[in-house]
């Protein structure tokens, strides 16, 4: 948008969005139907701190009965845990596993709104470390301990699955919609064996208009059984029901992380104490809460009116580092807040400061040489904006290095650097790393919208007003 472009209105849609977007991120959006919460956008309760903050659980999980689990075998296991965890937003974990006793230890953070501290409850959220398969009918019989068993044929299993999501469509008598799960099938089989979408293609041309569903099973628990009303031969399908969206994402996850090559069971865990404790998150805020002040004063008394709008741009930064952390964005997932991660918030403001500070400097200079105060503020915001770019996207090179060095294994970043430059060099510590150059890279983006863009349409706007045409409002001599 163009200086000209600009009017007085703009600088009040400006602020008032940053007002309405920093509330909902900060409190978040959510309806009481009785007892029942129901979510629309997380607020900053609903972070989940890391274990460094808030403290976690120890778990080692193992091979179920006398099952001697191979090096590869335990290796996709351990990565299947770890996309559970990304799945469910834990960024802070470590999960590494010891193929001498045939385990796999995990550590993650307390969740959110978690009072009694029950290990046990919490290894429950992993979900069911069980296999998941594909079985024409719901037949099934008992093994030699006594417990019920699928005995249908084997259509697929995890690993034929190449992903699955919740969707919406009408229902079969459009008279409305619901919610489904979609799968997509691979369509290459592995050492000349059928790939997914062909043994698919042949179990549903063969169940096609029969009574005879396929059901979906985690160990021996069912957890779906769709009829099959049509050969599917495109390698995709549906999965409907009587889902809701819970339900319905749920499964999809299941799916999505149930290619388990054996069955796991929790050999041990334990409760794992806060390496620094909340109480070091508060003084941790309260400092940078304090910061936050002088510097608010910093920049007003220094830089004066875009002093003034430099303090807005940095409270609408910081709201977006929160609403990343949460989630707000639909299009994202959110993170695990940890003590580097506000280490990363900070950092990010102290560029917005920089970033403003540059443009107010900028801005007293143009107004010295004579020029127009239209004129030194579009000059001003077209000559620094060249040194803020070159001060941020070093930053972002650095939080994408560190989120795909120290980040979970299917993150947009780790594939593209660990088959390029990291493919060298094993599993690291993930966590408080990774959370550190989150929060960094969203803070940095966010400084490009709030403190370069929204701060020069404000600033902008408010130089349309006659009350603020004054150059001293904006460090120039009066002329």
């Amino acid at each position: 948008m163009t200086v000209k472009k600009t009017g007085k209105k703009t600088f009040f849609i400006v602020v008032a969005f940053i007002a309405v977007f920093a509330v909902t991120a900060v409190m978040g959006i959510d309806k009481l139907f009785g007892d029942n919460r129901t979510t629309y956008v997380k607020g900053v309760d609903d972070i989940r701190l890391g274990i460094d903050i808030k403290g976690g659980v120890d778990v080692t999980f193992g091979p179920a009965g006398d099952f001697d689990a191979d090096a590869d075998q335990l290796a996709s296991a351990t990565e299947v845990i770890k996309t559970r965890l990304a799945s469910l937003g834990i960024t802070d974990n470590e999960v590494y596993s010891d193929e001498k006793s045939d385990r796999i230890i995990v550590r993650f953070p307390w969740k959110v709104g978690e009072t009694n501290f029950d290990p046990e409850a919490a290894v429950k959220e992993l979900g069911e470390m069980a296999e998941l398969t594909f079985r024409k009918g719901t037949d099934t019989t008992t093994d030699e301990d006594g417990n019920t068993i699928p005995s249908g044929e084997l259509v697929l299993n995890g690993d034929d699955i190449e992903s699955a999501q919740m969707g919406y469509m009408p229902t079969e008598d459009g008279s409305g919609a619901e919610y489904i799960v979609s799968l997509k099938l691979k369509t290459s089989g592995e050492n000349g064996e059928k790939s997914g979408s062909e043994k698919f293609a042949e179990a549903t041309s063969e169940l096609a208009g029969t009574e005879t569903p396929i059901s979906i099973w985690m160990d021996n628990t069912m957890i779906s059984a769709p009829r099959v009303n049509d050969a599917i031969s495109n390698g995709s399908a549906q999965i409907s029901g009587s889902f809701t969206a819970e339900t319905a994402t749920k499964l999809a996850n299941q799916i999505n992380s149930g290619a388990l090559p054996f069955k796991m069971e929790t050999k041990s865990f334990r409760t794992i104490s806060p390496t620094m404790g909340e109480g070091s998150l508060d003084a941790i805020l309260l400092a940078a809460l304090i910061a936050f002040c002088f510097i608010a004063v910093y920049m007003i008394v220094l830089y004066r009116l875009p002093g003034v709008v430099a303090v807005i741009a940095l409270c609408g930064q910081v709201a977006g580092s929160l609403a990343a952390i949460t989630g707000w964005f639909g299009f994202m997932n959110g993170s695990t807040l940890t003590i580097p991660g506000i280490a990363g918030i900070i950092l990010a403001v102290g560029m917005g400061v920089d970033a403003n500070i540059i443009t107010g400097e900028r801005i007293k200079e143009e107004l010295r040489t004579g020029k127009s105060l239209d004129a030194s503020i579009k000059i001003a915001y077209k000559k620094a904006f060249s040194a803020i770019l070159d001060g941020n996207i070093t930053n972002v090179i650095i939080a994408v290095i560190l989120m795909g060095a120290f980040g979970v294994p299917d993150s947009f970043f780790s594939k593209i650097l660990n088959k390029t430059i990291f493919f060298a060099f094993g599993a690291t510590a993930e966590g408080v790393v990774y959370s550190f150059g989150f929060t960094l890279l969203a803070g940095v983006i966010c400084n490009f919208i709030f403190g370069v863009f929204a701060s020069r349409l404000m600033v902008t706007s408010l130089s349309k007003f006659k009350c603020f045409k004054n150059r001293k409002l904006y460090g120039g001599d009066e002329k």
